[in-house]
């Protein structure tokens, strides 16, 4: 039972101060009796208590409003929904808010109730929550209201007319918009000249890398962020091949060498990023063939790979109905110091391993194909879907995720081997067995991409184009 209860009665204003905090185990206590108070003696919607699997979920998290005493005023439980857990067998990250309460003296013009909710829906946005909502009764409902929250549909709860309402959480598109939307504008003038050598050429527009017209080269190049750079340098040289090689195994290529341009403010920190930059060299077995060394400067890197096919695949090769696959390895863990930012999971392969997932896409020769960047799997998918001239619908259950990650964090971060992919309805050749692969959506006439729960809803990850860059 997911129910918010009436918070009107006295309308008396605590004397002493309040704040809304995470609870303690004797904040839980009280806020436990002051449910039984109003829920099962003032409103009699239970009867004896109002303890239900919800309190019994280690991942229920309570927020209370307490005095200067330390007194609880009134609290919220947030967890994952009760459905979803039974749908999908696991935490998808679609949670719900309930057991909203406030003391009888505290209610009013105090405003506990609307803190309490404001504050349940910040930590669900720090916990990578993609859907939340709350069952209320309809006389609540202005209060949801004016905080922002959305109706979308009804249900009675204990004989009692209840609405559904949704708090909208713009993570997903807050991330595309900031990495991604601004790029059709800014190569605009790039855009004006024609010919195949333009862009990647015909077909190729926003492609990972971009086929060298008359040969079977493909280039592709990725600059790593000062910040992640100045961080953890021999990490950052890691990844400055890591990235590289993934945008030429989506495009099915083979990689042949690498060249790399760096800013160091030192020779003793050029050398732990040129480290990590011949380690992962090594690893995946691709030469460093030249590049540019300045010392003095703030630290940059930027990284150039070739590669070989004869028949690239294009990150705009899907049409509507074509079913969407992800191929993970879901080995790993979050990358220390980048915590739900970065899935590490290259680190601790072999050359060998890392060297067969860089084949899996020439092999497979999907009809699209794009490996998963800085706008995780979601800002990915809006990328290839506009790109392919379509929209998308992800099944949030059905997309291979790690253990330990919150489905937000996972579906926004940066994996360390990640690629989706794009066919007719079950013919899809991704394979490995190092990584998981399975159909997780499809592509869609009706642009943007839309997630798509357990129960059948579907809410707006993006609304729209990711780049403007539009159909390849």
């Amino acid at each position: 039972m997911l129910d918010v209860p009436t918070l009107t009665g006295r309308q008396l204003v605590p004397a002493a101060p309040w704040a809304v905090r995470r609870a303690e185990p004797r904040h839980v206590a009280a806020y436990r009796a002051l449910r039984r108070e109003v829920f099962v003696a003032e409103q009699g919607l239970f009867s004896g208590h109002d303890l239900d699997r919800t309190d019994e979920d280690e991942r229920t998290q309570v927020l209370v409003a307490v005095d200067a005493e330390d007194r609880v005023l009134g609290g919220v439980r947030i967890a994952p929904d009760p459905d979803a857990l039974d749908a999908a067998g696991r935490d998808i990250g679609w949670w719900a808010g309930s057991r909203l309460v406030v003391a009888r003296e505290a209610r009013g013009a105090a405003g506990i109730g609307a803190a309490l909710v404001r504050s349940a829906c910040a930590r669900v946005a720090e916990l990578g929550v993609l859907r939340f909502e709350a069952t209320v009764q309809v006389r609540n409902r202005p209060l949801f209201e004016r905080l922002g929250w959305q109706v979308w549909g009804t249900r009675d709860v204990q004989g009692r007319p209840h609405d559904l309402m949704r708090w909208p959480l713009t993570r997903v598109a807050d991330l595309v918009g900031s990495t991604k939307a601004a790029l059709a504008g800014l190569i605009g003038p790039l855009r004006e000249h024609t010919g195949p050598a333009t862009l990647g050429g015909a077909g190729f527009v926003g492609d990972d890398g971009a086929p060298v017209p008359g040969s079977d080269v493909v280039a592709a190049c990725d600059a790593i962020l000062p910040a992640m750079l100045e961080r953890d340098p021999e990490w950052a040289g890691w990844c400055a091949v890591l990235v590289n090689v993934n945008d030429l195994t989506a495009m099915g290529a083979d990689p042949t060498g690498l060249m790399d341009a760096l800013g160091a403010p030192t020779a003793s920190f050029a050398r732990r990023v040129l480290g990590g930059l011949h380690s992962a060299s090594q690893a995946w077995g691709v030469p460093v063939l030249g590049g540019h060394t300045q010392l003095g400067v703030p630290a940059s890197l930027a990284v150039t790979a070739l590669g070989r096919t004869e028949h690239p695949v294009p990150g705009g090769g899907g049409r509507p109905g074509h079913a969407l696959s992800l191929t993970a390895d879901l080995s790993g863990r979050w990358r220390r110091g980048f915590e739900g930012r970065q899935w590490d999971s290259t680190s601790s392969r072999s050359a060998a391993e890392l060297r067969h997932l860089a084949g899996t896409v020439g092999a497979a020769r999907p009809h699209a194909a794009k490996d998963v960047s800085m706008a995780g799997v979601l800002g990915t998918t809006a990328m290839l879907a506009e790109a392919s001239g379509t929209g998308a619908t992800i099944d949030v259950g059905a997309v291979p995720m790690p253990d330990g990650a919150a489905p937000g964090d996972w579906l926004t971060c940066f994996p360390g081997f990640a690629i989706l992919t794009a066919d007719p309805p079950g013919a899809g050749r991704m394979s490995s067995p190092l990584a998981s692969t399975a159909e997780c959506g499809e592509l869609t006439s009706e642009p943007g991409v839309r997630l798509r729960w357990p129960d059948g809803e579907t809410t707006v990850a993006v609304p729209g184009a990711a780049t403007g860059l539009g159909r390849a």
